[in-house]
């Protein structure tokens, strides 16, 4: 467990408010402000200025928030393997996005719970930006991520390719055509993944790259869950782009076809990533049998 004072100055820095971060930690404001006076006066530095009816850090502020995240994500990485050490059933704690974690991830770690009888994995499931920030805060030990992530900040090792495809139902006028053209995908009612989700980025950045523009994109709907917009293409209201192990069962069952668009393959990587050695054990064969399915 971290120094409250340094857990006070973490949750003022993310809220930007001495109210809510006082309700946060349970604590009385005038105890929050004692907290954040007391840093101040120990490391003899300003942490925040009042900007408007918010709290921003100082460049000293950052800097200390930087070391501060830091050492809550060991403690508790620290407090997990202790827990384990004294556990008959270790426990692990995996992120992974909606695609991975909805679509891939929960046969395997049905599998490996066979394997390995005395060995929980709590699976966390959001968006990308999501797992990341769990990784950064000691939550998880391990993500599986989909879509582009800033490789110098973390450790990564490649789990598999992807395709995204353009899904839509039996009934839509793009059903009966062998392919589309972008343009054609861009002017209809497209539904997709909410602003944050690897699957959104990935395809973002394709058009882009394409010479589009993002604005050129006829966004009908943005859903967060999967289960949700599938239903909503196969209920015929809006084409999607979206990973072709999600909507394997709506095509093998007859719900969704997948129409290919001309000139224009969306491939991308599933990524394993991890901060440190600390689990190196657990992520090192957890990875392996990912890969490789005993």
């Amino acid at each position: 467990m971290i120094d409250l004072k340094l857990l006070t100055f973490i949750t003022v820095a993310k809220t930007k408010n001495y109210t809510r971060a006082a309700d946060i930690l349970n604590i009385t404001q005038p105890g929050v402000s004692q907290h954040i006076k007391a840093l101040e006066d120990y490391y003899n530095v300003k942490l925040f200025y009042k900007h408007g009816k918010q709290m921003e850090l100082t460049s000293e502020g950052r800097l200390l928030f930087s070391y501060a995240i830091e050492v809550n994500r060991m403690s508790e990485m620290i407090k997990h393997e202790l827990i384990n050490k004294s556990s008959i059933i270790n426990k692990y704690y995996v992120g992974a996005t909606l695609t991975i974690g909805g679509y891939v991830l929960p046969k395997i770690i049905g599998e490996y719970r066979k394997k390995y009888e005395n060995t929980d994995i709590i699976l966390y499931v959001e968006n990308t930006e999501a797992i990341i920030k769990r990784l950064y805060s000691g939550d998880i030990y391990l993500g599986v991520i989909e879509g582009p992530f800033n490789k110098a900040k973390v450790k990564y090792e490649k789990f598999r390719d992807d395709e995204l495809v353009l899904a839509v139902s039996k009934s839509h006028p793009f059903a009966e055509k062998k392919s589309v053209a972008i343009e054609e995908v861009l002017q209809n009612k497209l539904i997709l993944r909410e602003k944050g989700s690897g699957t959104r980025k990935v395809f973002e950045n394709k058009l882009i790259a394409s010479g589009y523009r993002l604005e050129d994109m006829n966004v009908y709907m943005e859903i967060g869950n999967i289960t949700a917009l599938i239903s909503l293409v196969e209920s015929n209201l809006g084409c999607t782009i979206i990973s072709k192990e999600a909507v394997k069962a709506s095509v093998k069952a007859d719900k969704l076809k997948i129409v290919p668009i001309k000139n224009f393959n969306i491939m991308r990587e599933f990524n394993f990533v991890y901060l440190d050695q600390s689990q190196y054990g657990f992520i090192k064969d957890f990875i392996e049998f990912c890969k490789n399915p005993k």
